[in-house]
């Protein structure tokens, strides 16, 4: 084999080797950011849950967050939720299929607030106090208050506008 070939040969080893490393880099950015950019969607999902706050990402939440959620519509964080039950089933499956890996205790309540999730506290541990009792802002489940484009799950940093 001629040394020729054989640098050739290297050199696209070494692009493919480098072309997996961004991917996975960029896989594993999006898991540990809460997904921050949305590469699922569902028309009622985002019909139903978007007309009352932001449909947040699937991978925001594990699957077992999402069933529990999914199953006490009626007492939605103090709002009655409830679904036609086609709607419900079809809602759930999407975000199940689409949910987060987070590892969570087995034996652990699911966790149903995102702002409660270890991932969040660390994305937003900088924020100052005054900010989460903003009037614009209420709640840290208000994301949209912040992040501009956060309807379309896009939650990076470059789209941060903290209300005055």
């Amino acid at each position: 084999m001629s040394s020729v070939y054989r640098n050739a040969l290297r050199m696209f080893a070494v692009i493919m080797l480098l072309a997996g490393a961004v991917a996975v880099a960029q896989a594993d950015d999006d898991e540990h950011e809460g997904g921050r950019r949305a590469s699922v969607s569902n028309a009622k999902w985002q019909a139903e849950c978007g007309s009352c706050h932001v449909a947040f990402p699937p991978r925001m939440l594990p699957a077992a967050s999402w069933r529990e959620m999914m199953s006490g519509l009626g007492k939605h964080f103090g709002t009655d939720a409830s679904l036609e039950a086609p709607v419900a089933l079809e809602i759930g499956a999407f975000l199940e299929k689409n949910a987060g890996t987070g590892k969570q205790e087995p034996t652990a309540k699911p966790q149903l607030r995102i702002s409660e999730t270890r991932w969040f506290v660390r994305e937003h541990d900088e924020v100052p106090e005054r900010v989460w009792k903003n009037p614009l802002v209420k709640s840290p489940a208000n994301c949209a208050a912040c992040h501009t484009r956060a309807e379309s799950g896009d939650y990076r940093e470059r789209n941060i506008r903290m209300p005055e």
